[in-house]
C-alpha cells in the first residue's frame, strides 16, 4: 500500500454518525450464467472473481484510513464465507485477485482447491478481529443465492469503517442478479459506485478466455 494525499480534516463526512451507505442494482448476468452451465465451471467462484476484478478497478474502493493516515492499496484480496454440501461447517476464506494469475482457469481451481481443503479441515479459514479489517487489503463478499432480492442492509461494525462489503443474490428468470454494494462516503461518491457498476457488467459479459 502507499500513503496518499487525502485531507481528512475536510472531508464533510469524517464526522458523520456514520459514513456507511449502501446500493443496490441488478445487472444481466445470461452470458456469465450459460457459459458456467456449458463448461461445468461454479458460479459462485467466477462471479466471486467477477466482483473481486470490479472492486480492484476502482482507487477508491481500495482505500483505508490507518492511524489517522490514508492509504491506498495496491489490491484487494476477496473474504467470503463458505460452507458444505450439507451447510453444516460454515468457514470464510480469502482469496487473491484473478488477476494475480495466469488466467481464469487456474484461479478457479485455486479457489475450488482452497474451500475444499479450508471446508475438509486441512487448512485454516480465514478469520481476524471485525474492527481490524480496515488495515487488511481485503474486501467482503457474500452470497445469498437462495433469494432473488432488491435490496439489502450490512451491519455496520463501526460507524466510519472503510471495508467495502459486496453481496449478491439469486439469478432470475431473466438471467438478472442484484448486486449490493456498502462502503464509505468518506471516500466513495456516486461517481465511483457508477464505475464499480460499469465493470461488474463488463465482468459479467464477457466470455471467459
Amino acid at each position: 500500500m502507499r500513503e496518499i494525499e487525502f485531507n481528512l480534516d475536510e472531508n464533510p463526512f469524517i464526522n458523520f454518525l456514520s459514513s456507511r451507505y449502501c446500493m443496490n442494482a441488478r445487472i444481466n448476468v445470461e452470458k456469465l450464467w450459460n457459459w458456467c452451465h456449458e463448461n461445468d465451471k461454479s458460479f459462485f467462484i467466477m462471479s466471486l472473481g467477477c466482483l473481486i476484478n470490479a472492486v480492484n478497478k476502482v482507487p477508491e474502493l481500495k482505500r483505508r484510513i490507518i492511524n489517522d493516515k490514508v492509504y491506498e492499496f495496491e489490491y484487494l484480496d476477496g473474504t467470503c464465507p463458505i460452507m458444505d454440501s450439507e451447510k453444516e461447517i460454515y468457514r470464510e476464506m480469502r482469496v487473491e485477485p484473478p488477476e494475480n494469475f495466469e488466467n481464469i482457469y487456474v484461479w478457479q481451481d485455486y479457489v475450488q482447491q482452497l474451500s475444499q481443503d479450508i471446508l475438509s479441515g486441512k487448512k485454516e479459514g480465514f478469520s481476524i478481529d471485525m474492527h481490524l479489517r480496515d488495515k487488511e487489503n481485503i474486501a467482503n463478499f457474500s452470497c445469498i443465492p437462495w433469494v432473488d432480492f432488491d435490496s439489502i442492509t450490512n451491519c455496520i461494525v463501526e460507524s466510519n469503517q472503510i471495508q467495502p462489503l459486496i453481496t449478491w443474490g439469486q439469478v432470475n428468470k431473466n438471467y438478472e442478479m442484484t448486486v449490493s454494494i456498502t462502503v464509505s462516503h468518506i471516500f466513495v461518491n456516486g461517481r465511483e459506485l457508477g464505475y464499480f457498476y460499469e465493470h461488474v457488467q463488463k465482468q459479467f459479459s464477457e466470455i471467459p478466455k
